[in-house]
This record gives C-alpha cells, structure tokens and sequence, in this order.
C-alpha cells in the first residue's frame, strides 16, 4: 500500500477519561474542547442531560454519557471539560456538548487497530461502541454517538437548542 493509501486509512479519535475508564470519539465530529464553567439545568429532561450552557449565543445541550452508562453522574473537578460535537448524518442538527472527566490525548488509528465490540464493553451495550482501539496493552472504547442517543433523544435537544440563550438564562 502506498504512504498516500496508508494515511486515508487512518483516522483520528481525541480520548478521554469517564467514569475510570478511556473513550475516545472520531476528531471528525469533535468542534471544539472548552473548560467546564458550570451548566443551566433544566428541570424534566431526561438524568443524562445535565444541562445547557451558552455559547457564543448559542444553546447548546450538554450529555453526560457516564449517566447514559449507567454509571453515575460524571464527578466534577479541575480536569473537567465539555466536548463540542457535532453528530454526523445530523443535517442542521445543532452542536452537542459531551461532558467528560479528562481529555488525553488525539490518537492516530490504522484501521488494523480498531477491533470489533464484543456484546458488552465495560457494562455498555455494544451498539453504543465502535470499536475497540489497540493503542500499546490498553484498549480504548470508540464510542459511536449517533447510537448512544436515540431518535426521540435527539428530537429534544433539537426543540431546546431551538430556544434563544438568553431565555434561559432569565
């Protein structure tokens, strides 16, 4: 295989710490990283969206994937930050926030690396996941987005990206 081959088949996925174990999502669909500045909560959403948060004047509806698990909500601390995503296939489905627990690192994937799920990856079901990445003796979960939220999930974060941020900030 030519280098220029070789580089088409790799990918790259930005990894990141949650609930003590590592994820990773493709960079393709990540916008942005920012430092976690607190979140708007908006009472009966469903437990895994723990709020909104305002930028540049945009409403953007910020998950917390460990609820979604089922493993707790995400603990908050210095390292705490906020993906912004944006969900392929989505048409002119608005941004996303991914609360995480740490970001790591950006991982450059052959596609030799990423291993098939097995039916429950650390207590997760297996069409939330990608893959498995080989990165050294660990493995790292590529999560796939689309399938961790459902179309009724998705639905409601389109009707409360649709408010003006500055009505929920009142």
């Amino acid at each position: 295989m030519s280098p220029v081959h070789a580089e088409a088949a790799a990918r790259q996925y930005l990894s990141f710490g949650l609930a003590g174990e590592q994820f990773a999502l493709p960079v393709a669909q990540v916008r942005e990283i920012i430092e976690f500045n607190g979140l708007t909560e908006i009472p009966l959403l469903p437990e895994f969206l723990r709020g909104v948060l305002n930028l540049r004047g945009a409403v953007v509806p910020v998950i917390d994937l460990a609820v979604r698990f089922g493993k707790g909500r995400t603990a908050l601390a210095r390292r705490t930050c906020v993906v912004i995503v944006e969900l392929p296939d989505a048409g002119n489905a608005p941004p996303l926030g991914v609360l995480v627990e740490a970001v790591h690192e950006v991982l450059t994937v052959e596609a030799g690396q990423i291993e098939a799920p097995p039916a429950l990856v650390g207590g997760i079901r297996a069409e939330f996941v990608e893959g498995l990445i080989r990165a050294g003796t660990r493995f790292v979960i590529a999560l796939d987005l689309r399938q961790i939220l459902s179309l009724d999930d998705l639905a409601a974060l389109n009707g409360l990206s649709a408010q003006p941020a500055a009505a929920l900030e009142s």
